[in-house]
């Protein structure tokens, strides 16, 4: 892992330096929008709308509008503000852990000790244990300043951004205020269901079968031939070398891909159909 941000736990006069970490990661597989007529990738272009000429990253700066103004801010604006400037995570004070709603949980990053002696960082670890607290804390990272909450994970001190209080939706459904009526035997059925899928939960026992589905019909058309260049979908083609043959076309090369996993049987289209039911791999 490489470490995202470094700075300092602060509370009172102590000091913990700290490294953060991702402690998470997105394992969905990554895809790309293609055209379907001849595969090749589809580009978003960062355009001006006022002279229409394609923008690079290092000229686009942030703007807010209010429906009738502009106001431009640049980079340097954005550095001055003390938030982006501050590289503490400044406890602010120390709560009940069952206090801290599941729903405010954001982003989760691990904290690891940065200095020769790990002692304040485990001194702090021991205590949030001890006295079974989480401590809430003001950070910031990526030009916004975070409320977070800081607590005990396995070893390690964990960091958990927190949503802040108005971004949390109220939920007020009209149909659960009615008045309904749930007899003591409906009640006592629904507990029976519920204790015959009881288990202790372990999240290793779960997959993304989706994911996994996909990787599977990836890797069969790969098998299968049934693939392209990277270079072409780019609209880049090679030179064909010096005395070799000739270059074929993408729909020829598809074309004989397909006769070739078929037996070379003759008469066959290029464009795949599509069957209700699904093949074995």
């Amino acid at each position: 892992m490489r470490a995202i941000w470094t700075g300092a736990i602060t509370f009172g006069l102590v000091n913990v330096p700290v490294k953060v970490y991702s402690a998470t990661e997105d394992h969905d597989i990554s895809l790309h929008q293609v055209h379907d007529a001849d595969g090749g990738r589809i580009r978003y272009q960062r355009r001006c709308e006022i002279c229409g000429k394609v923008v690079t990253y290092d000229h686009i700066d942030k703007a807010y509008d209010d429906g009738e103004k502009t106001v431009v801010l640049t980079d340097e604006d954005l550095a001055s503000l003390p938030a982006e400037r501050s590289r503490e995570i400044e406890v602010v004070e120390f709560v009940p852990s069952d206090q801290l709603d599941p729903i405010m949980f954001d982003r989760s990053y691990f904290l690891e000790p940065d200095s020769k002696s790990p002692k304040a960082y485990l001194l702090l670890r021991q205590t949030l244990e001890r006295t079974d607290r989480t401590a809430i804390v003001h950070f910031a990272l990526r030009q916004k300043t975070r409320l977070g909450a800081l607590r005990v994970h396995g070893d390690v001190l964990m960091l958990q951004s927190l949503l802040w209080d108005d971004e949390v939706r109220h939920a007020d459904f009209p149909a659960i205020g009615e008045p309904v009526r749930v007899s003591d035997k409906e009640l006592e059925m629904s507990s029976s269901l519920v204790d015959s899928f009881a288990s202790d939960f372990d999240p290793s026992k779960f997959s993304d079968e989706y994911q996994e589905e996909l990787r599977i019909l990836i890797d069969a058309k790969l098998a299968h031939g049934d693939a392209i260049s990277t270079a072409e979908t780019f609209g880049e083609h090679e030179e064909p070398e010096p005395g070799g043959g000739e270059v074929l076309d993408l729909m020829e090369a598809l074309r004989k891909s397909i006769e070739k996993n078929r037996g070379g049987s003759t008469g066959v289209s290029t464009k795949p159909k599509v069957k209700g039911k699904k093949s074995a791999v």
